[in-house]
């Protein structure tokens, strides 16, 4: 499918801030954060807890105010002009990182806190843009390709960061100053790339003019969730996405914690990494080509049942090559599952209030990352075996394809 500038210049905001997705929250700042506290006399149990904290709340703040925030932008203008607010406070904040002082630990959480609220709440903006830039023949294909230039651009985000890292050995920077520049490309790379979607991007579907449009918000959520009964199969696939994307995001979340206790290092972890973001560009892209064949139906009870599979193949990590095994697998339907997941849900909405019901689709994503995590440690616990926790997962997936295969099929379905 060929795309139009419109299109291409949405596809490239998830290229833009996936810089900050790899570098900032998961590749620098983990480490640099827990070196900065641990300097600063805070111990290694209380940095790990209150870096988890930071994360927790940045993301709770988001998805309860999701709805809402989405229900304002379906206003005519207001969409581009909150997406705009969110996504230059997540910029302005990833430079903050690179400036606030090594000994103010508690500066640098707020600050990255305030990031966290500006990239998720900027995506959710994005995300509803779907409807505005694809009719309903297209979302497939233009979903997939967002989440596959996604994964390259934070590959080639991720690169620049190793060259400037090598480079740091010749003694041009410390450590701390790797970090912070690293910050500055994130940042950099986020603005440069956000360019075309403020040129080319409009949007297109609304609601009428509302001269109260903060008050009407909160009563056309209130309204929302009391007859989600007239959106059935939007709702009831929000179940079935809240179970397996459960899943989805706790295989990747805690992939690092079972391969350290499978004693691979942190270099070929982050090698692995950088794996997985290149594999699953191509792979993307082949499932909006799946979609587009057979249907976006089709193609998310394929990624569905192979995300099972390698639940269970986790009983079978036994050697680093497994491992490698397991992560190539992950990256084969890891940006699939999300893309065809977002096009199916933006085929199931009314256009006209597409961001109010992108801001229901961001609260399970969001909170979906609680109780799989949770699973894992109990039964990790019960077992003593972290490969056993993954597989417990598969449970996850199980209770969202039975869900998913009672929908009915769309009226695009083949």
């Amino acid at each position: 499918m060929r795309f139009n500038k419109k299109q291409w210049s949405w596809i490239f905001y998830d290229w833009a801030n996936s810089g900050y997705g790899i570098i900032v929250t998961t590749a620098v700042l983990p480490v640099y954060f827990k070196s900065v506290a641990q300097g600063a006399g805070v111990s290694q149990a209380n940095a790990t807890a209150f870096w988890g904290y930071a994360n927790s709340f940045g993301t709770m703040i988001v998805s309860i105010l999701a709805p809402v925030l989405g229900a304002l932008a379906d206003y005519p203008h207001n969409k581009k002009k909150l997406m705009k607010v969110f996504s230059f406070l997540g910029i302005i904040m990833t430079f903050g990182l690179a400036i606030v002082p090594s000994n103010q630990w508690q500066i640098l959480l707020g600050v990255y806190i305030l990031s966290i609220i500006g990239y998720s709440a900027g995506n959710l903006f994005y995300d509803s843009f779907l409807t505005d830039v694809a009719d309903n023949t297209q979302m497939d294909s233009l979903s997939s390709n967002g989440y596959a230039y996604g994964y390259l651009g934070g590959v080639m985000a991720f690169i620049l960061f190793l060259v400037l890292q090598l480079t740091s050995g010749f003694g041009m920077l410390s450590s701390y100053g790797v970090a912070r520049s690293s910050f500055l490309l994130a940042a950099i790379w986020w603005i440069i790339f956000f360019i075309p979607f403020l040129k080319n991007v409009k949007q297109v579907y609304s609601l009428p003019a509302n001269p109260h449009p903060i008050k009407a918000s909160f009563e056309r959520v209130w309204l929302t969730i009391t007859h989600l009964r007239k959106y059935k199969a939007a709702a009831w696939f929000l179940v079935a996405y809240f179970f397996y994307i459960d899943g989805v995001d706790t295989i990747f979340t805690m992939a690092t914690s079972i391969g350290m206790d499978m004693g691979i290092t942190t270099t070929t972890l982050m090698l692995v990494l950088l794996v997985v973001q290149l594999v699953a560009f191509p792979f993307s892209i082949l499932y909006g080509w799946i979609a587009n064949q057979f249907s976006t139906r089709k193609g998310i009870l394929l990624a569905i049942i192979l995300y099972f599979g390698i639940c269970l193949y986790a009983l079978k990590l036994h050697s680093t090559v497994d491992f490698w095994i397991l992560a190539v697998l992950v990256g084969t339907s890891q940006g699939g599952i999300q893309a065809l997941s977002r096009s199916y849900f933006g085929k199931l909405i009314p256009k006209e209030s597409g961001s109010e019901f992108f801001g229901f689709y961001n609260i399970l994503g969001k909170f979906s990352a609680v109780m799989g995590p949770i699973l894992v440690g109990i039964v990790t616990q019960m077992t003593g075996k972290s490969t056993i926790g993954a597989a417990s997962l598969s449970i996850l997936f199980l209770i969202g394809l039975a869900i998913f295969l009672m929908l009915p099929r769309l009226t695009t379905d083949k």
